[in-house]
């Protein structure tokens, strides 16, 4: 193909489909994993039922490491990501379906241990898939599209909760009918344009060279580490804090609130990804949504009152969400091989999930003795490194 007739440009259709499909892996765990999960395992564990729940979130946490590395390395070896995207969500569906099935703790986690292992193995090629099809050009763009991602699933658990509508026992009928309806359009209707030079092999000097991270992998690797940890503790014990600053602030106000951020987080995650696109100025929105994230948890460790700890907790929660979804879409230009793209995004998945392990220690260090205060600080901190280690990083062409 002469460089005339190669295509700058991936269609918005298929950006918009693609966007849906990575949408539907939120919409597959929010609602199961913190709304079913939780309920099932007070039927079958009783007064045990968060210790029983914690196994199940290390469990969990190992196997989708392990499902992101893996699949993606297998779609890297077979070149063919939309069949493993299919597979996954066939079984992914499927053990949905089945995990009621389950009747004693040990059963429920091996189910979810499987069902982590197919979630990743539809969400791992689907993340490289983006990768061989969307140019640098586009990566802001497709960053910000990625913000509907965790509000849709939250939109989803509403749905699946809400009074009269749904029955108990039909949820995860519903939400595996949801995660269908998401995924499903790009795999039947997506029709990409191709870009040779982003699936292109190496050439024959680095693909025989020793495989090691780039400097620009590993700042961005640390940096969504560290934004990562702070999103996590505050997803964990958000509900706790507010309680220290209002007990009578009511549920259902938090939960609002929790979707008032990331509802508000879409128009700037997609301002901000076609502003870098169109400046190429890709890490600079990065850079500023983790500065606005670490003043917001220094504004709730200093909030005393209900309305400065809801503004402030607004800040941080929009600006987490824009630096998550924009993060997204720029990883893909700065890894450093094509034909390890759906191993390497694996890797990248760590950042998921290895802080839910290192999250707790650090909330139980630090709350009894400091209180809340002292550990938003810390989080606060480590948003700041962030901020340094993307601010320095050398630009990427």
């Amino acid at each position: 193909m002469a460089d005339a007739e190669v295509p700058r440009r991936q269609s918005l259709i298929f950006l918009l489909l693609y966007a849906l499909a990575w949408a539907g892996g939120a919409i597959a765990y929010v609602p199961f994993l913190t709304i079913w999960l939780p309920g099932r395992m007070t039927q079958l564990a009783g007064t045990a039922d968060v210790q029983a729940l914690g196994y199940v979130t290390f469990f969990g946490a190992i196997a989708a490491s392990v499902g992101g590395i893996g699949f993606g390395w297998l779609s890297d070896r077979t070149g063919n990501r939309r069949g493993w995207i299919l597979a996954g969500l066939v079984l992914t569906i499927a053990l949905l379906l089945v995990v009621p099935l389950a009747h004693d703790i040990w059963s429920l986690v091996a189910m979810i241990v499987a069902w982590q292992l197919t979630l990743n193995m539809m969400l791992g090629p689907l993340s490289a898939w983006a990768g061989d099809l969307v140019p640098d050009e586009q990566k802001g763009l497709l960053g910000g599209l990625l913000a509907f991602s965790p509000a849709l699933g939250g939109w989803s658990g509403w749905l699946v909760t809400w009074p009269g509508l749904v029955t108990a026992e039909q949820r995860l009928v519903v939400i595996a009918l949801l995660v269908a309806s998401a995924v499903l359009p790009v795999l039947l209707f997506g029709r990409p344009r191709a870009f040779p030079q982003l699936t292109a092999p190496p050439p024959a000097r680095a693909a025989s060279e020793r495989r090691r991270p780039t400097g620009p992998a590993v700042r961005m690797w640390l940096a969504r580490l560290l934004v990562q940890i702070a999103e996590a503790a505050l997803f964990a014990y958000l509900y706790f804090w507010f309680r220290s600053i209002d007990p009578g602030m009511h549920d259902n106000e938090k939960a609002r609130l929790f979707g008032m951020a990331l509802t508000i987080a879409i128009p700037i995650a997609l301002a901000s990804g076609r502003w870098a696109d169109r400046n190429d100025r890709p890490f600079l929105p990065l850079v500023a949504a983790a500065a606005v994230s670490s003043l917001g948890m220094v504004g709730m460790a200093l909030a005393t009152g209900l309305d400065a700890a809801k503004a402030s907790y607004l800040v941080f929660g929009i600006a987490s969400t824009v630096f998550l979804s924009l993060h997204s879409g720029q990883t893909l230009r700065i890894l450093p091989r094509s034909d390890r793209r759906g191993r390497d995004l694996g890797i990248f998945n760590l950042t998921n999930t290895v802080p839910s392990l290192i999250m707790p220690w650090l909330t139980i260090s630090l709350v009894p003795g400091f209180g809340f205060d002292a550990l938003f600080l810390l989080l606060a901190g480590l948003s700041a490194v962030a901020v340094l280690l993307l601010a320095t990083m050398p630009r990427q062409r």
